[in-house]
């Protein structure tokens, strides 16, 4: 199958499965239609963001970001009751799955929903014009040259010791989800893709303590877990700084 015709048939198939999910999460048939939701959507995202400057790609990774943004919160709220539950704090997490279900509804029915929706229709046929056109001519070497760029600009993060983990955290899921997105095209190793993995989940469980302090301050049933949260958070990172290390390491070798 030709490269284009893969590309396609890729969105085609993670179109499906947002399909999907939304109808789990409007059925409430299990609690895992969010995230699987979402992690369609960013494999869609992740595919389209070397591209974003062909016709047709562009209102697409628009309406992809506008769900990502709408959906953050609920999901945010998934892995918050989880981590109550496992600590032992069933009545703050039973009052947070009532408003769980609030977002669920609200989701299913937004307009960013559909607006992603009618994008995923409309978008193959500008983009076979494109080819038509030979527009696309050039689109392995346009995809490979983002990769390359996103890489080094992970790694003069990385060298930066003032750079704001924050933002670090970001690069590196960027990073992984494009060499992810685009693997025969990448550059990198399968230790370096391996520990982008590894440090992304690090840095993840650090940003989680950290977001969940900052509610602490302002929802105060969640305060009795603020000490936790922080001395976890602390060790989180800690972790995560000697892996960040192993990943320059292994970049610089790529």
């Amino acid at each position: 199958m030709a490269f284009v015709d893969s590309f396609v048939a890729q969105i085609v198939a993670l179109e499906v499965g947002l399909y999907h999910a939304q109808a789990r999460m409007g059925a409430r048939t299990d609690s895992e239609a969010l995230h699987d939701l979402r992690i369609n959507l960013r494999r869609i995202r992740s595919l389209l963001r070397p591209l974003r400057e062909i016709e047709g790609i562009a209102p697409l990774n628009e309406a992809a970001a506008a769900v990502g943004r709408l959906t953050t919160p609920a999901r945010d709220l998934e892995v918050l009751i989880e981590e109550l539950e496992a600590q032992g704090f069933p009545k703050q997490a039973h009052v947070r799955k009532a408003i769980l279900q609030t977002s669920y509804s609200r989701i299913v029915k937004a307009r960013a929903i559909n607006q992603l929706f009618f994008q995923l229709d409309e978008w193959p046929s500008a983009f076979r014009a494109a080819e038509r056109a030979c527009e696309l001519g050039r689109i392995k070497k346009t995809i490979s040259k983002r990769l390359h760029k996103q890489i080094e600009h992970l790694k003069a993060a990385l060298a930066d010791p003032q750079f704001d983990r924050h933002q670090l955290r970001i690069l590196v899921k960027r990073t992984r989800y494009l060499n992810d997105a685009f693997p025969q095209l990448s550059p990198l190793s399968g230790e370096a893709a391996a520990s982008l993995k590894t440090v992304q989940s690090a840095l993840g469980s650090w940003h989680d303590h950290f977001q969940w302090c900052l509610r602490a301050k302002h929802e105060k049933d969640l305060q009795p877990l603020a000490k936790a949260w922080h001395a976890a958070a602390d060790t989180a990172l800690l972790k995560a700084e000697s892996q960040l290390a192993q990943l320059l390491r292994l970049l610089a070798t790529k």
